[in-house]
């Protein structure tokens, strides 16, 4: 493989650790931050994969691969093959540990015997596989102790330690829309601006819409207007950081009038502009309805 298709790899994360100390979870997390998760690759693929995004030109910038004592006797050459595939590469090692007691509890929770337990006990099956992974352990670039998290506890630190600088931890959609057409079905909240008269009944606005300036004008002038939107985004600021914490990817917040057109379009444009200044969230606006007739 030449220079400039190395470059052209990206970065590649090796996620292993102790059974039960949540690599499921880490993957989900890392796959929702856009990363090409595989899971329960033998060590011997590592290269054929890295060789073969290589050939994508770019199209799978950063490869998480999930690589665990399932794959029994081949998982011993993994120390091995990381340390050759790390030269010239961008190639870190995150490892998932927890205490032996909390990992016994995780296995009898979920009724599931150890991949290593055989005869013996789910301790016993613990501590061979703690020490086939030492090894790596002593290698590893980041260690995640899990004792004291639950998913989301876990989620929250996969996603610090690998966003990078600066991008999105939550994605709000702004979708204006009209009442007499339906509510839209995927929303999770909820404003109505048929309080605010209906630019629709003034002649020389009617044909027009809220992306017009002459609407937006009207429908800010109205009592009530600019102090709701105001309010509606201080309001919305500690939901979307909630959602953060919780690790919601997503959200929509739908602003309804009589028909989409007029009223919510205006609101939608303003309130995404004030989201927009939520440390952490990307907005986008949605305009449903508009062109309806």
């Amino acid at each position: 493989m030449s220079t400039g298709d190395e470059a052209a790899v990206g970065e590649v994360l090796i996620v292993t650790g102790m059974s039960g100390a949540g690599r499921t979870t880490a993957a989900n997390a890392l796959e929702d931050l856009g990363w090409y998760v595989v899971d329960n690759l033998p060590p011997q693929m590592l290269r054929p994969l890295m060789d073969l995004t290589g050939l994508a030109v770019g199209a799978l910038p950063k490869i998480a691969a999930v690589v665990d004592v399932r794959g029994r006797d081949l998982f011993a050459q993994l120390p091995e093959i990381t340390r050759a595939l790390r030269d010239g590469r961008h190639l870190r090692v995150l490892f998932l540990d927890a205490a032996d007691d909390v990992l016994v509890r995780r296995f009898e929770s979920v009724r599931r015997p150890h991949p290593l337990q055989g005869d013996g006990t789910i301790l016993e099956g613990i501590r061979r596989e703690r020490a086939r992974l030492a090894p790596i352990r002593e290698s590893a670039d980041l260690i995640v102790d899990t004792s004291r998290d639950n998913v989301h506890q876990l989620a929250t630190r996969i996603i610090e330690a690998f966003s990078e600088e600066g991008a999105a931890r939550h994605t709000v959609t702004v979708m204006s829309f009209g009442f007499k057409y339906g509510l839209p079905p995927d929303v999770d909240l909820v404003a109505d601006m048929r309080f605010l008269p209906n630019p629709f009944w003034i002649p020389e606005l009617k044909a027009l819409t809220g992306e017009d300036e002459a609407v937006r004008d009207y429908v800010l002038a109205q009592e009530g207007a600019r102090e709701f939107i105001d309010a509606y985004a201080v309001a919305l600021r500690p939901v979307l950081e909630g959602y953060q914490r919780e690790n919601k990817r997503q959200s929509v917040v739908a602003i309804g009038c009589t028909g989409g057109k007029h009223r919510s379009v205006v609101t939608a444009r303003e309130l995404a502009e004030r989201l927009g200044q939520v440390p952490g969230v990307a907005v986008r606006v949605k305009h449903r309805d508009l062109g309806r007739e």
